[in-house]
């Protein structure tokens, strides 16, 4: 009970009536200053002591011995009373109100004091709040006169001005009048001397241009018209000749047909610095090369002759005159032997890159390689099937090819461990190893290659299935930069532990459809800090708890690429994890990942960096698109398979991607023209496009294209029934640029159509067959029954990952 205030009157009255308060401070007091060893049997003696004697001479003392009551009562009984609310009266000492009364004046004259203060205060910024006034009035006086000053000088300055100004005109028109009359003399002259000569200069250009361009056999000429105006004239000649490197050789003819000054322009020996002859490789023969390279040799530095099988000994004979070629690849060229090999190391000392893949070259080219090209650098002999170990040993033979630093030696099937251990003594700088589509490859050769080769960087071992984490724990310890491996059931964790602990300063990894490979690799690379592309393409055992890791590591801020096709245990969760912290990320790749729906997806429209993004074969829909539309920088989308999405998720996506530059939509079957057109109006720089298999898109949706996407490059329009000849015309109207043009299973489009347009619409694949049933739908775009339908590439992907668990259970 802490107070009885607010207890029931009844009982306040009770304690009262009986002096129950007055009981209690007599047999505390007691307690108090007596200090008994047994208080309770005090306090039952003091009590029955009180009911003998009653209540109406107790006193606060009653229960103390005379001889320890004390003169002064030390508590007043009002100290119970106001405990239990009951104090009417209230005793007070001279002492307690000597101390009352000087606690009192303190307070007060504190008080007083206080507020003397507070009126001086006021006082004082009174005066100080005046002062500021008259400053700023005295301010505000002074700006008025200034302003009134300045205002009335400002006029003056404005009439002298224009006095001026008047004054230089009148001077200028009088200069120019002057100036329009000499030049007009001076033309005049220089036109009447120009004229005499001007059919000599003509004839002359006629004779020039005849001589040289004939030589190209699909050119035409037609003479230049005296009429003929320069309508390009205005564009810098630097710009003009910053074109011509980018065309190919046929069109650098016929832009020097358009005027004088192109035809100058197409004559610099700094267009002719870099001759690029594969790009008209079916066209190109030895009298041409022959010519082309006599008029230019001295400035040829790099030489592209891919592909051109139709090339014998004579061009290579040119070739060799090239004393300062540095850049020659003659891959592909069927012609190319020893021989040919002989005179351009004869010719071309100075040679840094050097590609001679698929041909026919032997031991012979090898031998000739370390005694002339001592400054090689970069060397690709990939799928070259005639030379042999001993022919490596060559490399080591004379001064030798001991700069190399890039090798190429894919395909090369015959080369054994010997061989690689040539290599190895010859070229022990290689920095960039690609080993590609060599079955024979083991790591007994990666061992003795790297026995010697420390520096290597980067290695690119595509489907080399027997090579195993042995290989990889010797090439540790070369600092790996970048590595490529796809198609190897062999290598497990165990590599990428080895790679986290030895190359710290690794930036590219792919490991590509390597089955053994699972979350634990990506755990134990969660430490490395500079890595940019991970790709884990069909590595079916990945999963959000390898990936949450790696992404929450080091590296998970700067990576720029990810690709995780047919990673089929990768779901929302690491999604949003790539949203959280990948803010560099710009090429995502989720195909065939079919655990990843809407929620995933919409997260990554808040990525302002992501420019490449591919969700063919998902379960998501429009709200996918519609978040990936606000992107903004995106310019390549793949949304093939997704049969969800329809027209509206299409035009949400088109409205914030204005420069989508490649687009795949195919075998999305609720697609109309609609979606096409929202693409043509909103994305005019659209380069490739695949329709294929949308059933329902006619030769409307090719028009909208042909009317606004003049950049179009590629094109499938395979599947669509609907469309016809009009479509044909349509694109040799408005796709100027289209090269590629893909037409299967496309019954309305007739053979006389294709070859009518076959001139203006590039390379094309055309059928009319009907359309298989895998596709869903018959000749007319009616919907097939359900069949069984073979396993797509997730369900392969899952199947294959659960008979390795049953195999390993």
């Amino acid at each position: 009970m802490s107070s009885l205030r607010d207890a029931d009157p009844a009982l306040r009255a009770y304690f009262k009536r009986h002096r129950l308060l007055d009981v209690y401070e007599t047999l505390l007091c007691g307690v108090f200053i007596m200090c008994p060893e047994d208080p309770l049997m005090f306090l039952e003696e003091k009590i029955r002591e009180i009911m003998e004697t009653g209540l109406d001479g107790i006193l606060w003392d009653a229960c103390i011995d005379s001889s320890l009551r004390p003169k002064l009562k030390r508590i007043s009984e009002t100290y119970l009373h106001i405990l239990f609310g009951l104090n009417d009266e209230q005793l007070m000492t001279e002492e307690l109100c000597g101390k009352a009364w000087n606690f009192y004046s303190k307070n007060l004259k504190k008080l007083y004091f206080h507020e003397w203060m507070q009126y001086c205060l006021l006082q004082k910024n009174s005066r100080e709040l005046v002062k500021q006034k008259m400053a700023v009035a005295a301010y505000h006086y002074d700006s008025r006169i200034t302003r009134v000053v300045v205002q009335k000088w400002r006029a003056w300055v404005q009439f002298r001005k224009e006095q001026i100004a008047l004054a230089a005109l009148r001077i200028q028109k009088v200069f120019n009048d002057n100036l329009h009359k000499t030049i007009l003399r001076a033309w005049h002259a220089e036109a009447q001397s120009s004229a005499k000569t001007k059919a000599y200069f003509e004839r002359l250009v006629k004779v020039d241009q005849e001589e040289y361009y004939d030589k190209q056999d699909d050119v035409q000429y037609s003479s230049i018209s005296e009429t003929v105006k320069d309508e390009k004239s205005d564009i810098p000649e630097r710009a003009i000749m910053q074109i011509f490197h980018y065309i190919n050789l046929i069109d650098l003819a016929r832009c020097a047909q358009v005027s004088r000054s192109w035809m100058l322009l197409t004559q610099a020996s700094s267009i002719w610095t870099d001759i690029d002859f594969s790009s008209v490789k079916h066209k190109m023969q030895d009298k041409t090369v022959i010519n082309i390279l006599k008029k230019w040799r001295p400035y040829v530095v790099r030489l592209n002759l891919r592909g051109c099988s139709s090339l014998h000994w004579p061009s290579f004979k040119s070739i060799s005159e090239c004393k300062n070629l540095q850049d020659l690849n003659v891959s592909e060229c069927q012609g190319l032997n020893d021989e040919s090999m002989r005179l351009i190391s004869e010719g071309c000392p100075a040679l840094l890159y050097l590609n001679v893949s698929y041909t026919d070259i032997t031991n012979g080219t090898l031998r000739l390689l370390s005694r002339s090209f001592s400054n090689l650098q970069y060397l690709s002999l990939a799928y070259c099937r005639k030379f042999t170990d001993k022919g490596l040993q060559y490399l080591g033979s004379g001064k030798g090819c001991h700069k190399l630093i890039y090798l190429d030696l894919s395909g090369c099937i015959q080369i054994s461990v010997d061989g690689f251990r040539y290599i190895a003594n010859s070229c022990s700088g290689i920095k960039h190893l690609v080993i590609n589509d060599m079955p024979t490859l083991t790591d007994k050769c990666i061992q003795a290659l790297v026995e010697k080769c420390q520096q290597i960087m980067s290695v690119v071992f595509l489907d080399s299935p027997h090579l195993s984490d042995v290989a990889f724990k010797a090439l540790a310890e070369c600092k790996l930069v970048k590595v490529r491996i796809e198609g190897n059931n062999r290598i497990t964790d165990l590599s990428f532990k080895l790679m986290s602990k030895s190359c710290p300063q690794i930036k590219h990894l792919y490991m590509a459809d390597c089955q053994k490979i699972t979350d634990v690799s990506l755990k134990t690379i969660s430490p490395l800090k500079y890595i940019l592309v991970l790709n884990l393409a069909d590595c079916v055992r990945i999963s959000d708890a390898g990936l949450r890791p790696f992404l929450e590591g080091s590296s998970g801020t700067k990576l720029r690429e990810l690709n995780f096709t047919n990673c089929i245990h990768v779901t929302d969760a690491s999604l949003m994890k790539i949203a959280q912290r990948c803010h560099n990320l710009t090429y995502l790749n989720i195909r065939y990942c079919e655990s990843v729906t809407d929620a995933g997806i919409e997260p990554l429209g808040n990525m302002t960096s992501l420019v490449s993004i591919d969700i063919s074969g998902t379960t998501v829909s429009d709200m996918s698109l519609a978040a990936l539309g606000h992107t903004r920088r995106m310019k390549e989308l793949s949304v093939s398979e997704c049969r969800k999405i329809t027209d509206m998720g299409i035009q949400k996506f088109c409205q914030g991607a204005k420069d989508l530059e490649y687009c795949d939509v195919s075998y999305c079957f609720q697609l109309t023209n609609e979606s096409v057109k929202a693409l043509a109006f909103n994305c005019h720089l659209l380069t490739s496009l695949n329709i294929a298999g949308c059933h329902k898109m006619t030769d409307l949706c090719v028009q909208y294209l042909s009317g606004v996407c003049h950049y179009l490059h590629f094109l499938d329009i395979s599947g669509c029934v609907h469309l016809t000849d009009k479509t044909l015309k349509y694109l040799s109207k408005g796709c100027t640029q289209l090269r590629i043009v893909k037409m299967l299973y496309c019954r309305n489009i007739t053979k006389q159509g294709v070859l009518k347009y076959s001139a203006k619409l590039g390379k094309q694949e055309y059928n009319d067959a009907d359309p298989p049933s895998w596709l869903g739908y018959d000749s007319g775009g009616g919907v097939l029954p359900l069949n069984k339908k073979p396993k797509t590439a997730p369900e392969k992907a899952k199947a294959l990952y659960q008979n390795e668990n049953k195999e390993a259970a």
